[in-house]
């Protein structure tokens, strides 16, 4: 199994607390930022994207850097945007249709989203802060790729490993993803059995001092 599955099997509440006790403290995106549809997880190495408002832009010159971009993301990977805007919207329709035709994981949007219904049906994973109707192209400019973010206090370093489910979004540096993955492949293990003796009657203290965890 790959390490996308290995990582999208598991839960971000045992990765964050893995990285809670690696002194990792600061790995959660803001909670602001959610699914288009619940239930909604993706997984996959960073592919980042930075921008700034640019009211006025000249529509040629900014759609043509945003079609570049997305023909630069590679299969598995997801796209993370720190757009620095709470006005327009930097994902949509046609952008979904072309990452997910070419295998992209997913999209991470600290901005805005539309034609949210479209992305739903089809079933392609995006976590944004807000949608609205109003496109970016004329009000946008996307400034960089592949260069480090932050996002929310978090920073974000391409190929770092980003993972969200219904709980939130959580990064894991890239040289510590082998040892993390395992390690909270272990927690869970671990979660399950303490799971099910609690279900049984073992009191949650005596639970956590036959474990070690709770």
């Amino acid at each position: 199994m790959t390490s996308a599955a290995r990582f999208q099997a598991l839960y971000t509440g045992a990765i964050t607390d893995v990285l809670d006790r690696r002194g990792r403290l600061d790995q959660t995106l803001p909670a602001e930022l959610v699914a288009l549809e619940p239930g909604t997880r993706l997984a996959g190495p960073a592919f980042t994207v930075e921008g700034r408002p640019h009211p006025g832009h000249d529509y040629d010159t900014s759609i043509r850097k945003i079609l570049a971009m997305l023909g630069e993301v590679p299969a598995g990977h997801v796209a993370v945007y720190q757009t620095n805007d709470s006005a327009a919207a930097q994902f949509g329709e046609l952008s979904a249709t072309s990452l997910l035709a070419r295998g992209a994981a997913g999209v991470v949007l600290d901005g805005g989203c539309r034609d949210v219904e479209f992305i739903v049906d089809v079933g392609f994973p995006v976590f944004c802060r807000y949608t609205t109707p109003q496109d970016c192209v004329p009000r946008w400019e996307l400034t960089a790729t592949q260069v480090p973010l932050e996002i929310g206090g978090v920073r974000i370093e391409p190929g770092d490993w980003v993972v969200a489910d219904a709980d939130g979004v959580v990064v894991v540096p890239a040289k510590v993803a082998d040892a993390v993955l395992e390690e909270a492949e272990a927690m869970v293990a671990t979660e399950n059995e303490i799971r099910q003796a609690v279900a049984d009657g073992v009191l949650p203290l005596e639970a956590y001092e036959r474990y070690g965890t709770f």
